[in-house]
């Protein structure tokens, strides 16, 4: 795998990395995204945050909410499957997304980048809510990823204020013991809020992706639309897309 990117700003080292035509972004060493342009798959865990948009009904994803850009894999695969979504992405360091449009090609009329921090910008944000919030904020500790913000029900509550009323929510979880202890159990108020929850995992990762729906959805849905989606139902067929849903009671 060849560097064809580096630079170093105040203690941070960020490199992007090629493997063939797909683009890899690490920051301290800390794996943060992967970006293939003829490829309907990023191969990872953004899969998993971009699977529960089909979810919901056809027809019913306008809007998103991307916390947490990276290098704007996931905004990718959404913009191939849905062409017609607004994609607002906010991410704190400048420097992702600066890799996110000069090397990972994020560029569209449909897209909207903001350099801030996600709870401050939800705090002053006054536009129209969300069909669906993406929540993937991770900085790095010691060459390991960590969260950057917890993920309490004070938090889950100030995201929910941007979401629809028939909106869903999707959180990255970096084990099982991360989402026990937030705030979807801690709070019964909260968990009330939810009509369908499901865990989406792929093998060999450790994440936990959340998927908080405000109306009840099925798995059947996703299940049915994926096979009529050709590329996708492809990538299913030759294991590039190894997903596990589970739904969560």
């Amino acid at each position: 795998m060849a560097v064809i990117w580096q630079k170093k700003k105040n203690n941070v080292h960020y490199e992007v990395r090629s493997a063939g035509r797909t683009r890899r972004l690490y920051t301290n060493g800390v794996f943060h995204s992967q970006y293939h342009p003829q490829r309907a798959t990023a191969g990872g865990v953004w899969d998993l945050l971009m699977l529960p948009a089909f979810l919901r009904p056809e027809d019913a994803l306008h809007r998103v909410l991307v916390l947490g850009v990276g290098g704007g894999a996931v905004i990718h695969l959404l913009q191939r499957q849905f062409p017609a979504v607004q994609i607002t992405g906010v991410d704190l360091d400048p420097v992702h997304l600066q890799v996110a449009t000069q090397h990972f090609g994020v560029s569209s009329a449909t897209v909207e980048l903001h350099c801030a921090e996600a709870q401050q910008w939800l705090q002053v944000y006054s536009g129209p809510p969300f069909d669906l919030i993406i929540e993937d904020l991770f900085g790095d500790q010691d060459g390991e990823p960590e969260r950057a913000i917890a993920p309490s029900a004070g938090w889950i509550n100030q995201l929910l204020r941007h979401l629809k009323r028939d909106g869903m929510l999707v959180m990255n979880f970096i084990g099982k013991p991360a989402f026990s202890s937030s705030g979807f159990f801690t709070s019964k108020q909260l968990n009330k809020r939810f009509k369908s929850v499901y865990d989406l995992r792929l093998p060999r990762y450790e994440n936990i992706i959340i998927a908080l729906s405000r109306t009840p959805v099925s798995a059947r849905t996703l299940r049915t639309r994926l096979k009529n989606n050709p590329e996708l139902c492809t990538a299913m067929w030759s294991g590039l897309l190894p997903y596990q849903i589970r739904k969560i009671k």
